[in-house]
């Protein structure tokens, strides 16, 4: 910062006013010639030399105007209409063998008690719409926790863990779906967990066994199917894509990503 003088308006970088403004003589800044000059009749615009008025320039300033977008040329709008919405169910399941566990739990064993959680957060889905139908299919991680004891005793108690995925799928009649449709599907919600021990599975061998353990969770959403159309001025409604329903003889076949 400058060093200020006893005058306010005077620093080491000069005056802001000249010395007449101060009484100090003519002004330096200026000549006869000049229109700022004492013969001049406009005022001085500086408020803090002296001046009578706050102002000699009356200057009105005014915001630019804003550049706006390209007009619309056409007064109809594009909205999804609703198709229809259903709340529906699907179920997950799977049956593992004994030794797809870890440690691998061994024939015969007697199961206790099976703690399956599941990761909804991690639920993967592909959703595709038929004629008149919507296609489902998915996975939901789980955790599968098992407690046994050996075979012929009754302890200790041991555990073994089971870190996967299990499939679901579900096919829902949906009349007035159509291919070109839109669907929209909130979060899953778990409806039910189930696990039954001793279910028949075919070995490593061939051989039919009974060690392992059926897996099922019931899930619940809601499958909403939208279509896009153009509604007029008047409140008239059509379609954007008029043959989205036209069928095709040849079947959809589709493979999904995987998850």
């Amino acid at each position: 910062m400058g060093n200020f003088s006893k005058n306010p308006m005077q620093s080491n970088w000069g005056s802001a006013c000249s010395d007449s403004d101060w009484g100090m003589g003519n002004d330096s800044r200026f000549g006869h010639d000049s229109k700022f000059d004492h013969d001049s009749k406009c005022k001085k615009s500086c408020k803090v030399c002296k001046s009578d008025d706050v102002s000699a320039c009356k200057c009105n300033f005014r915001a630019p105007a804003r550049q706006l977008a390209a007009p619309l040329n056409s007064d109809c709008v594009l909205v999804n209409s609703v198709v229809g919405s259903k709340a529906i169910q699907k179920v997950a399941e799977a049956t593992f063998p004994f030794t797809a566990f870890t440690p691998a739990i061994p024939a015969g064993s007697t199961i206790v008690s099976v703690a399956v959680v599941p990761n909804v957060a991690g639920v993967t889905r592909n959703t595709r719409i038929l004629r008149d139908k919507v296609v489902n299919i998915g996975l939901i991680p789980v955790m599968i926790t098992v407690s046994y004891t050996a075979p012929g005793t009754t302890a200790p108690v041991l555990t073994a863990t089971l870190m996967t995925s299990l499939p679901f799928q579900e096919h829902t009649d949906f009349p007035g779906a159509c291919p070109e449709d839109m669907v929209v599907e909130p979060p899953l919600t778990l409806e039910g967990i189930f696990a039954q021990p001793g279910v028949p599975i075919i070995g490593t061998t061939g051989l039919v066994t009974t060690d392992a353990i059926l897996i099922k969770i019931v899930l619940r959403t809601t499958i909403t199917v939208t279509r896009q159309v153009i509604v007029d001025s008047h409140g008239g409604i059509c379609d954007v894509n008029e043959r989205r329903c036209e069928t095709t003889t040849t079947p959809t076949t589709d493979t999904l990503p995987a998850p």
